[in-house]
């Protein structure tokens, strides 16, 4: 199952399947997308964190599964379909989010993690991207946004040969923002999601739609810079942020959401 806890302005939705380290089954692909839709729309949810239980992220999409959870209806090819819309419903997340992995995170499990805005591992973490031990194209989305992360060079290495990396490892190749000891892991994973659920909520909603639009060659990121300076004129958190850094003071931003959404 997908499991939701709270901690304050802190969600963190919990990949449970510990049985088989958290390989994600067809019903769990499917609950990805509504979960995302209620979480976003939450406004005391302020940062997302996304791991898995009993010590392992996820050895991926549950094989006896994958004929189903590929398959797209729309093209009757079996290029993403379930996997795809829940990568893409996570990347399009409109707050900060964060992966927690630790132990096993390989395949789809990756393209779960590869979709969050960080990668904060532990050092027992072991990534893959392993199309090649099935004999199967790994969806069009988490390929994307694979070579996007480690460049065309890595990704071919990393889809090839499918080889299970280090934490260290994986964070020189690009797909871990950071690594922490074991021992620590706990804290740092914590003290990351309050520092981004303590910034402005403003400025990093719009940096991640500026950096997304960049990445993805969008033609109207000028539009877009646009619309969030104007935001920025308009709303609180610009006034607050300045007028306490003036006074040395920590800042209570208040800023939530666009009215639109």
């Amino acid at each position: 199952m997908l499991r939701v806890k709270r901690d304050g302005p802190v969600a963190t939705i919990v990949l449970d399947n510990p049985g088989m380290r958290n390989a994600i089954t067809a019903d769990m692909w499917r609950r990805f997308p509504f979960l995302l839709t209620e979480l976003a729309a939450d406004d005391d949810v302020l940062v997302l964190v996304v791991r898995g239980a009993s010590g392992n992220f996820s050895a991926g999409a549950d094989i006896a599964d994958l004929a189903r959870i590929l398959h797209d209806p729309a093209t009757g090819r079996r290029d993403g379909g379930d996997v795809t819309a829940a990568e893409e419903a996570l990347a399009t997340f409109p707050k900060p989010t964060v992966a927690a992995i630790e132990g096993y995170c390989v395949g789809g499990g990756w393209q779960i993690a590869g979709a969050c805005d960080i990668r904060l591992a532990s050092g027992t973490a072991v990534v893959g991207i392993t199309p090649a031990n099935l004999g199967i194209v790994y969806p069009l989305s988490g390929i994307r946004r694979l070579v996007g992360l480690v460049g065309p060079a890595a990704a071919k290495y990393l889809l090839f040969s499918a080889e299970l990396l280090t934490a260290d490892d994986a964070s020189r190749l690009g797909l871990l923002t950071s690594v922490e000891p074991v021992e620590t892991f706990e804290t740092a994973v914590s003290a990351l999601a309050g520092r981004l659920a303590s910034r402005s909520q403003f400025s990093a909603r719009a940096h991640k739609d500026l950096i997304d639009a960049i990445a993805d060659g969008a033609t109207d990121v000028a539009e877009r810079s646009a619309y969030w300076q104007h935001e920025m004129e308009v709303g609180p958190d610009a006034e607050i942020g300045v007028g306490a850094f003036l006074a040395k003071a920590e800042p209570a931003f208040t800023w939530r959401r666009p009215v639109e959404e």
